[in-house]
C-alpha cells in the first residue's frame, strides 16, 4: 500500500466526517470536535504555544491514519513533567524548545494517539512517520499517554525511544449492581467511612444531580464554568480552557458530556464535567463556589462511580494524581510516555534517569495496592 504523509495546520482544514469515520467515537478526545474546539477557542494555538501540525496518512484521497501533533515552546498542559530535562539541556548550551509533541492538549488520559485504518500495517505507518519526524531534526519528540499496545508498536520500529512510566488511579466496574454492591467489597471500616462522607454532603443541605447530553443547558454550562474558574482563581491562576471551548463541545458533541452538579436549593454551587467514551468515564474538570466537607469526593468520585454502574461502563478515569483516591476504591495503573532525544549523550543521561525512576514508580504502585480497601482484589 502506498501511503502519503501530509501535515495539517488546523483541524478546521480537514473534514470532520472523514476524520471521525477513521477514529470512531469511542475515545472522545481524539474526535475531530474535541481537537477543533481546542483550536477554534484559542486554547491550543500558536498564541498559547501549541502550534498544530497534525500528521495524517492518505491513500489517494482517503484518510487512513491520524496522529495529533504539535510544536511546543513550553511544557505546560502536558502532565508529563520534563521541565528538569529542559533546564539541564539549556544549561548545557542546548535548545530544548521548540519540541515536537504527539498528544491531546491538557488531557492526561490514556488512549489511542496514532489511529489507522484496518488495512494499514502499524509498522509501515510508523516508519513513514519516523522518517518524517527525523527529517524535521527536532531536539526532542514526545508521545504522551499512548495505550500499551501502541507504545510497543512505536518501540519496535524506533529502537532509540525512551519509555517513561507514571501512575494514575482508576476505578473498575466488576459487574456491580449498585453503589452498595460496590461498597460490600470493602472492609467494614472503609465501607462505613464512605457512607459517612456521602451522608455529610446531604447533611450540609446539598443535593446532587447528574445531567447528560441534551439535558445540559447553556445555563448549566455557565454555572459549571463559573465554579471551574473560581477554583483556579483561589490558587492565583486561570484555567487553561475558556468558556468558548466548553460551549463548543456542548454544541458539537453533547452526547459525550456528563455534568455532575451539587445543588443548594435551586442553585448549582459546585460541578464536575466528565466525558464518556464507549466503556470509560473520564473525570476532567471540577470547580466549587463553596467550602463543604466531602463535597469534592461526592462530586468527582462517588457520582462518577454511580454513573458507571448505571450505564454499564467498565472504567472510571477521574484524572491525574491523588493518593486519596486509593482508600475510595481507585486502583493504581501504569501510564506511559515515549521520548526521542536527538543528542546521544543527552539521551543517555535521560535514559539513566528513567532507569532509576521506574523502580520508584513500581514501588509506589505496590504501596498503593497494599492500601486498597477491598477485602479481595480480583485479577484484571
Amino acid at each position: 500500500m502506498t501511503l502519503e504523509l501530509r501535515e495539517i495546520g488546523a483541524m478546521a482544514d480537514i473534514d470532520r466526517a472523514q476524520w471521525n469515520a477513521l477514529t470512531g467515537l469511542d475515545y472522545p478526545f481524539l474526535r475531530h470536535e474535541f481537537l477543533e474546539a481546542l483550536e477554534s477557542s484559542g486554547a491550543a494555538t500558536a498564541e498559547t504555544g501549541w502550534i498544530p501540525r497534525h500528521l495524517t496518512l492518505w491513500q489517494s484521497d482517503r484518510l487512513v491514519g491520524v496522529l495529533p501533533h504539535y510544536d511546543k515552546d513550553h511544557s505546560f498542559g502536558e502532565y508529563i513533567f520534563d521541565w528538569q530535562w529542559a533546564d539541564a539541556w539549556e544549561r548545557a548550551g542546548g535548545s530544548y524548545y521548540p519540541k515536537q509533541l504527539s498528544a491531546i492538549p491538557f488531557t492526561p488520559c490514556q488512549g489511542p494517539r496514532l489511529h489507522l485504518a484496518d488495512e494499514v500495517a502499524a509498522d509501515q505507518a510508523i516508519r513513514l512517520l519516523v522518517e518524517h519526524l527525523e527529517r524535521q531534526r527536532p531536539e526532542t519528540w514526545h508521545l504522551l499517554f499512548p495505550e500499551t499496545r501502541e507504545a510497543g508498536e512505536w518501540q519496535s520500529v524506533w529502537s532509540t525511544l525512551l519509555e517513561r512510566h507514571g501512575m494514575q488511579y482508576h476505578w473498575f466496574n466488576r459487574a456491580y449492581d449498585d453503589f452498595d454492591t460496590f461498597l460490600a467489597t470493602m472492609t467494614s471500616k472503609r465501607r462505613k467511612e464512605l457512607r459517612r462522607e456521602r451522608r455529610k454532603v446531604a447533611e450540609q443541605g446539598l443535593c446532587m444531580r447528574r445531567l447528560q447530553g441534551s439535558e445540559i443547558s447553556e445555563a448549566d454550562l455557565a454555572a459549571f464554568y463559573r465554579c471551574y474558574q473560581m477554583t483556579y482563581l483561589e490558587h492565583g491562576q486561570r484555567g487553561y480552557l475558556n468558556y468558548e471551548f466548553f460551549s463548543r463541545v456542548l454544541e458539537t458533541m453533547p452526547e459525550a458530556l456528563v455534568l455532575v452538579q451539587a445543588m443548594y436549593g435551586e442553585q448549582p454551587v459546585a460541578a464536575a464535567l466528565c466525558f464518556q467514551g464507549r466503556d470509560t468515564l473520564y473525570g476532567r474538570y471540577w470547580g466549587s463556589e463553596v467550602e463543604a466537607d466531602c463535597l469534592h469526593f461526592e462530586t468527582c468520585y462517588y457520582q462518577g462511580i454511580e454513573h458507571c454502574i448505571l450505564q454499564g461502563l467498565h472504567r472510571f478515569d477521574p484524572g491525574t494524581q491523588g493518593e486519596h483516591k486509593v482508600p475510595r476504591g481507585f486502583e493504581p495503573i501504569v501510564t506511559r510516555s515515549l521520548h526521542w532525544i536527538r543528542h546521544p549523550r543527552f539521551r543517555d543521561a535521560i535514559g539513566d534517569f528513567l532507569s532509576r525512576e521506574r523502580p520508584m514508580v513500581a514501588e509506589r504502585m505496590q504501596e498503593a495496592r497494599e492500601l486498597l480497601p477491598f477485602k479481595v482484589i480480583e485479577n484484571e
